[in-house]
């Protein structure tokens, strides 16, 4: 239900099916980074990054429970980031392009729907025609640009692990007191802001009323 008491109706379902990412197929977005010999030298096909701006942080994710279905997707501002499975297992990941905006354009009258994130930079919100997912099998990992939205991994299995690069800030949240802050009469609903470092997101049931659902 809304504010008002009453039902929202159902979001309606977008079905997309797959295209299998291949360093062609996937270049709007990033990077797909293949196998290549041991010794080659580094080179254009191999993951230009950018993490200049925190200290990098490379790990494994253990997750569950992805099906192939999303509302949200997320882009980073300040970051390429890095993404495989383990073991080379199929996963699934829905993406648009970047869309990050100069904040001199909000207002440049060219009928551009600019927005500013809560984290400082601006950006162009993606549209339901924007959006596209991939399919991803076999040892290559992929190297989102900075700015990319994405949404995923997403996988059929019950649990996968998957290795990630980014900032050691990029998803961190953490809470902040204001001024008048006082322990001994603290409300935690009214006291303390939740905030994220470098996560920014475009939830399509709220703003467009649909689902995706990756027809596979």
């Amino acid at each position: 239900m809304d504010a008002s008491g009453e039902s929202k109706p159902a979001p309606a379902v977008v079905k997309l099916k797959p295209i299998d990412a291949s360093p062609s197929t996937f270049k709007d977005y990033g990077q797909v980074i293949e196998p290549s010999p041991d010794g080659k030298e580094f080179g254009p096909e191999d993951a230009q990054l950018d993490l200049c701006r925190g200290t990098p942080r490379f790990y494994v994710m253990h997750l569950h429970d992805r099906p192939l279905q999303f509302s949200v997707i997320t882009h980073h501002a300040s970051v390429t980031q890095c993404l495989g499975s383990v073991g080379g297992y199929t996963w699934y990941l829905g993406v648009a392009k970047p869309s990050l905006a100069d904040a001199n354009e909000i207002n440049d009258g060219k009928g551009k729907q600019i927005v500013q994130s809560p984290i400082g930079h601006s950006y162009v919100p993606p549209t339901i025609e924007d959006v596209q997912v991939f399919r991803i099998a076999g040892s290559k990992f992929l190297k989102f640009n900075r700015g990319t939205w994405h949404a995923g991994p997403l996988f059929k299995s019950d649990t996968m692990d998957f290795y990630n690069l980014e900032l050691s800030n990029t998803n961190v949240s953490f809470f902040t007191f204001p001024s008048s802050y006082s322990p001994e009469i603290v409300n935690f609903k009214s006291f303390i802001f939740f905030e994220v470092i470098d996560h920014t997101p475009h939830d399509f049931v709220e703003k467009n009323g649909i689902v995706f659902s990756i027809d596979e």
